[in-house]
């Protein structure tokens, strides 16, 4: 293998996509409730840099950890779990994965702090719970049940939201005032989107990660309960989607991101009937990712088809 293919699956390179959809639908909105300033392309491209630094990081955090716990020893690995494999197969080795992750995670910071000086000093409050997932995610909150939640708060949420302040925001702006009511609601389905990445990714690895020292959900609930869990968060992510149209916060035009529903509802009832079938539930993590890449790109879609 060549130096850059070994080192675009450390990274996890396919999986960056998130934090691509994620910036755009925060650009979506800057352009739906602009600054004063109008939109500035330079911000844009930092915050894409930005995000994608600190998604890498957290890859690759993630997998210097899971080589030193023997995790990934541990792990039957398939295209979205059980790691990368370049460290457990020789390709990188542990202290340059961790010398990238921190220079990522630096980068990232960089551009964060920028923001904080020529945005608003509510992203502080972002960039630090995000800096803190990142580093204590493998160590400390998937050990307390934590994992999921913080997945899906700062790597979903938090970045649509910071987005959209740092497009959007300037420093003597109110905090109550920073942030429209619309895009605090719509940041929600992208939130529980990323946790749930995380956490049907994690049916196939509950084992290994018990064994590892971890204590995620699915451990603690079981792979029947998780399902049943996971079903849930499907649910709770279209019902919002559906509701905030008919309640005129959002345009009609959001119904698109119900279109992914029908393969939503597919990976659903594989997880409740198969989640303990390691060929059966592969497929369905697929359909997940699926799911939550294309859900969150058509949001965004859905608020540049109403600007038109």
């Amino acid at each position: 293998m060549k130096t850059f293919q070994i080192w675009m699956q450390q990274f996890r390179a396919p999986f960056l996509l998130l934090a691509v959809v994620l910036v755009l639908i925060g650009v979506a909105y800057s352009l739906k409730y602009p600054s004063a300033e109008g939109f500035n392309t330079l911000y844009a491209v930092l915050l894409f840099l930005g995000v994608i630094s600190a998604h890498s990081s957290v890859n690759l955090f993630n997998e210097y950890s899971d080589f030193h716990t023997k995790i990934d020893f541990n792990t039957k690995r398939n295209p979205f779990s059980g790691g990368s494999g370049m460290l457990t197969e020789g390709h990188t080795k542990p202290k340059s994965v961790l010398t990238a992750a921190i220079t990522t995670l630096l980068i990232g910071l960089i551009i964060g702090i920028y923001f904080v000086v020529v945005a608003h000093p509510v992203l502080v409050v972002f960039i630090v719970m995000g800096a803190f997932a990142t580093v204590f995610y493998t160590n400390f909150l998937a050990k307390i049940l934590l994992g999921e939640f913080f997945a899906g708060l700062t790597l979903g949420t938090f970045v649509v939201l910071g987005t959209y302040v740092a497009m959007t925001a300037t420093p003597e702006m109110a905090w109550s005032a920073v942030i429209p009511k619309e895009v605090w609601l719509i940041s929600i389905p992208p939130g529980i989107l990323t946790a749930l990445l995380l956490f049907l990714n994690e049916f196939p690895d509950a084992e290994a990660d018990k064994q590892g020292g971890r204590n995620h959900l699915v451990i603690k609930l079981g792979l029947k309960g998780a399902s049943y869990l996971y079903a849930f968060g499907i649910l709770a992510t279209y019902t919002i989607i559906f509701i905030l149209p008919l309640v005129e916060i959002s345009s009609f035009w959001l119904f698109i991101a119900l279109l992914t529903l029908p393969i939503a509802i597919k990976a659903t009832v594989t997880a409740i009937k198969s989640g303990n079938n390691f060929e059966a539930i592969v497929p369905a993590m697929g359909q997940n990712v699926l799911v939550v890449l294309i859900t969150d790109l058509l949001i965004a879609v859905s608020v540049f088809v109403a600007l038109i």
